[in-house]
């Protein structure tokens, strides 16, 4: 499918967008979605294309957050393998199931969607008082750079990084990468809140984690939809181009951003993406 100017401005715009807004908290598929939705393209084609095109953002924003990842290999290990697991049967039930099925289940994820999108505020705030509570008492085992006194190398995990959550953590994991897999937007929250649930780290470590965690639900699911579905390429490549410069973005400037700019541009366009699939 050829694109005109002003169409692929658009989608290169929205997957910076969505690079951005993935890299600093995620829900950036409410701004993808709708716009490959507004050019035509079927709800599955749109998802689909719009997880593969989302990958490299998503890889782009690990590499800002790089420092952040430091001692949380082990962890990362153990809850990776649930969200791999969690992309494949979201990615699988995606294709399985009938078109119409997604087309009917979608508003309600988009509507859950934008539920966590308003709710995220008061979720970080409740993980940040109880990490300063923890903190206060000692556990953390973190300096105040916001990185572990014990372990400074990926290779050499401290005891707090080792403690990765425990079995009901990796459930909840594997259900946030079904979720993921089968459409993903506000995965991100997901994934932040279920990590500042279970762990001290800083915000900012627990966000670098979360973008890893996203990666494999998206990478997993992309090799699926790549390897059996019909992928959209040149609006892929599109935002997967301005994905890479919005994860940039994300990682370098994303957190000075005004969040409730960003919250309020994430609903408006979820809610538009709402009204025009009921319609």
């Amino acid at each position: 499918m050829s694109h005109g100017i002003a169409e692929a401005a658009a989608l290169f715009a929205a997957g910076a967008a969505a690079g951005t807004i993935n890299a600093v908290v995620g829900s950036g598929t409410l701004i993808t979605f709708p716009t490959l939705l507004a050019f035509g393209y079927s709800p599955v084609t749109a998802n689909v294309s719009n997880t593969v095109g989302l990958v490299p953002g998503v890889i782009s924003g690990i590499h800002g957050y790089r420092r952040e990842l430091k001692g949380q290999r082990a962890r990362l290990v153990l809850l990776g393998t649930g969200s791999m697991l969690g992309g494949l049967t979201g990615a699988i039930l995606l294709l399985t199931l009938p078109a119409g099925a997604f087309k009917a289940i979608v508003p309600a994820l988009i509507a859950l969607a934008l539920v966590l999108v308003v709710a995220q505020p008061s979720l970080a705030a409740w993980v940040a008082r109880r990490q300063a509570a923890r903190n206060g008492r000692g556990e953390s085992g973190e300096n105040e750079n916001g990185e572990s006194s014990k372990g400074s190398e990926l290779g050499e995990p401290d005891d707090r990084t080792n403690a990765a959550g425990g079995p009901l953590l990796w459930t909840l994991v594997f259900g946030s990468g079904v979720y993921g897999g089968y459409f993903g937007a506000a995965q991100g929250v997901l994934l932040l809140g279920l990590l500042g649930i279970a762990f001290t780290d800083s915000l900012q470590r627990i966000n670098a984690a979360k973008n890893v965690l996203a990666a494999l639900v998206n990478g997993v699911a992309s090799v699926i939809f790549i390897a059996v579905s019909h992928i959209a390429w040149s609006a892929t490549a599109l935002i997967a181009a301005g994905s890479i410069l919005g994860g940039q973005l994300g990682a370098r400037i994303g957190r000075k951003l005004p969040p409730t700019a960003l919250r309020f541009v994430i609903v408006c366009v979820g809610i538009v993406a709402l009204v025009s699939l009921l319609a």
